[in-house]
């Protein structure tokens, strides 16, 4: 399987923040935003990952994260020219998909639980149709919303309902087969001239081929967008990392955990960053000072 991680758009709503940076390139406590989505895809074991950003920020990408490689992952990197939609992702990254199931995750989430990455790996052995995850909030008008039967069907699924038929936002985590390219390529814009994902979703949920995996109450979800959601997952991560005394989103501890690279590869990396608390971190994990679960 291989991901899309979708890092474009003009982060309007966390202005003048953004006016010179990529949203996804803000700090959430101490790292930056796209390390946690990031960090996902990694603990869902997908190596193969496309980057999409505007073309003003892919520079500051290519920078931060490199090739990949070291890692033990391949990174690629694409432009969207207009943040014209979420579902025009898989136009952008059809070359890079090819024959493979994808999973697509918005940089701008934040998600954390012991049973992610469980769910996750069972999640990616399903050959067939679309998965899409649901979070039970209190306010489902603001997001797009899924309801679904007694075994997770989907029944519906509505962006934004004035009457919502559940209580379960989608969050920006989907998994597809490879039939979502040809979809994307055949959607029509909606009324505010956007792909939209929720299009792509409908069009599985048409051919009865939709399935919602639910994110339990050990789970976290933040959409990061706005200033009051950016500084909640902060304060969260600080919170979480305080009472665990461990680091959330850990690219090069996760990396180590999957077996991807080796201890003194960990050692390597942790001797080559600034004398910080995360080079401190890594070398702790490297000697199994502290646990890396």
């Amino acid at each position: 399987m291989k991901a899309i991680l979708l890092a474009g758009g003009l982060g309007s709503r966390l202005f003048p923040a953004t006016k010179n940076i990529s949203k996804q390139l803000l700090p959430i406590y101490d790292k930056p935003m796209v390390y946690y989505p990031l960090s996902l895809l990694m603990l869902a074991e997908i190596r193969d990952v496309l980057i999409i950003t505007s073309p003003e920020d892919k520079h500051s990408f290519v920078s931060m994260l490199g090739d990949g490689s070291y890692l033990g992952m391949r990174l690629e990197y694409a432009v969207q020219e207009t943040p014209n939609g979420i579902a025009k992702a898989f136009e952008i990254g059809a070359d890079f998909i090819g024959n493979s199931n994808v999973c697509l995750v918005l940089g701008d989430n934040l998600f954390y639980g012991h049973t992610l990455k469980p769910l996750m790996l069972q999640t990616k052995t399903v050959q067939h149709g679309a998965t899409v995850f649901g979070y039970k909030v209190p306010d489902p008008e603001r997001y797009g919303v899924v309801a679904f039967d007694q075994s997770c069907n989907a029944v519906s699924i509505e962006e934004k309902p004035i009457d919502p038929k559940s209580n379960f936002a989608v969050t920006g985590l989907y998994f597809y087969d490879q039939n979502v390219v040809s979809i994307a390529q055949q959607i029509s814009p909606s009324a505010r001239g956007e792909y939209e994902i929720t299009s792509i979703n409908q069009a599985y949920l048409q051919a009865g081929a939709l399935r919602v995996e639910l994110l339990g109450d050990d789970v976290s979800w933040f959409d990061a967008g706005t200033h009051e959601s950016l500084l909640a997952a902060t304060n969260f991560v600080a919170d979480e990392q305080r009472d665990e005394c461990k680091i959330i989103a850990s690219l090069e501890t996760i990396a180590f955990q999957n077996n991807w690279i080796t201890r003194g590869d960990l050692l390597s990396l942790a001797d080559s960053y600034p004398l910080s608390t995360y080079s401190q971190y890594l070398k702790e994990i490297a000697l199994n000072e502290i646990s890396v679960l």
